[in-house]
């Protein structure tokens, strides 16, 4: 972004400086002392501008800090949240296994309760 806006200024300076050479024939005492003036209004609007510009690099980068802060506090929620659901996978799974071990052994006991009864007749 400065050095489009140093372009334009300096774009602007040779335009400026050419029209003013070509507008007309300048009185002599005018002549010496118009460079140095116009000399001086370039440095002192380069200066200006690059002084305009120092606040948008300064806010660029805050925005540019502020969107990563932001992009990295969702990724952790994100990584969060992932970390939750598989948490909750994990305990379902377990649950079932261990439901299903409950089973396994309600039926062996019937099968044994069964088979002693069968032998007691």
């Amino acid at each position: 972004m400065n050095k489009l806006l140093a372009t334009l200024v300096a774009a602007f300076f040779a335009t400026a400086s050419f029209a003013a050479s070509h507008a007309g024939a300048p009185m002599a005492g005018a002549s010496a002392a118009k460079p140095a003036a116009s000399a001086a209004a370039a440095k002192a609007e380069v200066k200006a501008e690059a002084k305009a510009g120092a606040p948008d690099a300064k806010a660029d980068a805050k925005a540019d800090k502020k969107q990563a802060n932001a992009t990295a506090k969702a990724e952790k929620k994100d990584a969060k949240v992932t970390a939750k659901s598989e948490k909750k996978a994990a305990e379902v799974k377990k649950d079932k296994a261990v439901a299903a071990a409950e089973a396994k052994k309600d039926a062996a006991e019937v099968k044994a309760v069964a088979k002693s009864d069968a032998a007691k007749k």
